[in-house]
Parts: structure tokens; C-alpha cells; sequence
């Protein structure tokens, strides 16, 4: 899908984790990178100097125009991963309206390839068993947030083609993202974070599939280059439950710390108080408009168990992931430079 010259390669939600490990992959390769952006200073402070910057939000069609012109690529990475908003129309308005704008402007400044971040959430499976990208579900998710991916999912696919209103299209499932990236990342950077800080006095049960957020964008770039058009492609690094998570990040911080680990992983919450919490909290979230303690979202999301198979990715695109100590590791010496660690009990290297 990559022409033989140096294409400009536009990438929405440069400033978030996925984005941002799009922008290193492609710099990496000396391709000229350009970002849509909705605080130009903010954005300034967070992405390289040679990435351009240009302002537009995915939900204003006629602020894309500037970004999209004179693009080959396009990598659409921006949306909103959070299981629980205050007003659940606004999943809709920026993950569905955002791409439908995104595919219009393509379409019109004839974006040669549309490289779209999708996620696992739009797939099936029981829990204990492995799925594919074949396992489309064709049912409406549980949230929100899942369905709207897979209507965003589907247009992309409409989308699709290779006559003068279709686009060239690869469509990436990145498992859980956790890695160097912009400061504030949440989701498991913020676990690990509050993990490492001693704020997590009890886990959930349950699980998820994880991957190196580097390794997703290496997966995005090794996808606009090889795939053909509508290809899907998981990008994972394995099923791990939470306590699993929590024992190697301990493990990780007493090596990098060079002390005797000190601490037990936090236990696990009993699952009947778990949803007494997480139905108390979206009762109490409808009234406050505050996010819940354990979203249901969330809580089910944890409790999916089914196994993503990323071996699509291996072998088509020669796509590796990282294995989680090493992926640790690198996450928290880039939290303890970027994000602070009080490292009461020794710092981290």
C-alpha cells in the first residue's frame, strides 16, 4: 500500500497513547508526519518538533480540510476508549460522526489509505477460548463505548475499495495499550502507577489482553505497508488476569529497584461485592454525572475472558510483541522520568 516517495501521513489522536506510538513509528522510519490537533500549544509541548500540527476536531468536518490535503495516509487513531461519560451520546458523536468525517474528508482530498484504530471489543467469544479476526459480532455490544466501535468499525469497511470513492483501508485491534507515551495517560499506566504507589488496597477479578503501545504503532505502520484493503489485524501480547498484572509489575519494580520485593499483590475483590459496588455506582453516577468506582462497562469488559489470537499480525506482517517483563520494565522507568515516583523505598533506575 506505500508508494515508492516520501507520502505526508496524518495521524488523529497524536497526543494519546495509540497516537502517539504512531507518530514514533513513523519517525522512526523518517516519514514526514503531520497531526491533527485540537490545542495546538498543548500538543506543541507533548509531540516532536518536526511533526506538523494542525488544528481540526474529528466532530467538525470543515476543521479537517487543512490536515487532510495532501495526505497519502491517513491513521485514525482519535476516539474515546472510556467506559462510562456523563452523556453517552458523546461515544456516538466522536467515535462514529469522527470517522464518518474523517472517511468524507479522505474521500475528498483523495487520501490514497485510511489506517484506522479499531479495537477487540467488536469481536466474539466465550470466555477461555481463543478468537480471531473472523469473529465478527454481529450482535450490539453491552455499552456505549462497544457500539459504538462497531458502527465506526463498519463504515470503515463500507468504506472500503478501490474505485475513486473507496478508500484503501487497514483496520487495527489493539488489546489493552500500556507503555511510554504523553504524561496522564490513564487506563494501565494509571494502574500501574497506583500499584506502584500502594494505592490499590484490593483488585478486580478477572482479566485482560495486553499490549506494548510501541508495538501498536509498529503494527498500524506494518499494516498501511503490507495489508490489503480491508484487512483486519489484533494486535496482542497476551491474556493476563489482574493479579497476574500486579505480581509482575512488583516483580518489575524490585528489579529495577535492585531491593528484595517487599510487598504482596493487593487480593482480589469477592465478585458479590464487586457488583453490589458497580451497580451502586452507576445508580449514584446518574445523579452526580461523576464516574463510578467500577464502571459496568468496565467490570464486564474484565470479566470477557475470551483470548485474542494475534497470529494474523505475526505472520503477515512480521509483527512482534513484547513480552510483558520487558514491556514493564521499560513503562516504569519511562513513569518514573515522566510522571514522578516517590520511590519511598528506593527509585527507580
Amino acid at each position: 500500500m506505500r508508494p515508492t516517495h516520501a507520502p505526508t501521513n496524518l495521524v488523529t489522536g497524536a497526543t494519546g497513547l495509540i497516537g502517539h506510538s504512531i507518530v514514533t513509528a513513523l519517525r522512526v522510519r523518517g516519514r514526514p508526519v503531520r497531526a491533527l490537533v485540537r490545542d495546538v500549544a498543548r500538543a506543541r509541548a507533548l509531540l516532536p518538533d518536526d511533526v506538523e500540527l494542525v488544528r481540526g476536531d474529528v466532530t467538525d468536518r470543515a476543521s479537517l480540510d487543512d490536515a487532510a490535503r495532501g495526505c497519502e495516509f491517513i491513521y485514525h487513531a482519535a476516539g474515546l476508549p472510556e467506559q462510562w461519560l456523563p452523556d453517552p451520546h458523546t461515544f456516538h458523536r466522536v467515535n462514529v460522526d469522527g470517522t464518518r468525517n474523517i472517511i468524507d474528508a479522505a474521500r475528498a482530498h483523495a487520501v490514497g489509505s485510511l489506517i484506522y484504530t479499531s479495537t477487540i471489543d467488536v469481536f466474539e467469544g466465550m470466555s477461555g477460548q481463543r478468537y480471531d479476526e473472523s469473529r465478527i459480532d454481529p450482535l450490539p455490544k453491552g455499552t456505549h463505548y462497544e457500539r459504538s466501535k462497531q458502527v465506526a468499525d463498519r463504515l470503515v469497511i463500507d468504506a472500503t475499495g478501490t474505485g475513486p470513492a473507496s478508500l484503501r483501508t487497514a483496520l487495527l485491534h489493539p488489546a489493552g495499550a500500556y507503555g511510554p507515551g504523553p504524561a496522564g495517560s490513564r487506563g494501565l499506566n494509571h494502574f500501574f502507577q497506583d500499584l506502584r504507589d500502594g494505592k490499590i488496597p484490593m483488585l478486580l477479578p478477572g482479566g485482560m489482553p495486553v499490549v506494548y503501545a510501541p508495538d501498536v504503532g509498529e503494527g498500524h505502520v506494518l499494516a498501511a505497508d503490507a495489508a490489503r484493503p480491508g484487512d483486519r489485524f489484533i494486535l496482542s501480547g497476551g491474556y493476563h488476569t489482574l493479579s497476574e498484572l500486579a505480581e509482575e509489575t512488583l516483580r518489575a519494580l524490585a528489579e529495577l529497584r535492585h531491593t528484595p520485593r517487599r510487598r504482596a499483590a493487593p487480593p482480589v475483590m469477592p465478585m458479590p461485592i464487586v457488583r453490589l459496588v458497580s451497580r451502586a455506582g452507576e445508580a449514584l453516577s446518574r445523579l452526580s454525572k461523576r464516574p463510578p468506582l467500577i464502571p459496568a462497562g468496565q467490570l464486564h469488559f474484565l470479566m470477557w475472558g475470551a483470548r485474542p489470537d494475534a497470529s494474523r499480525a505475526r505472520d503477515r506482517l512480521g509483527w512482534t510483541p513484547t513480552p510483558l517483563a520487558e514491556g514493564l520494565r521499560a513503562t516504569l522507568r519511562y513513569l518514573a522520568r515522566h510522571a514522578g515516583d516517590p520511590a519511598r523505598d528506593g527509585g527507580v533506575a
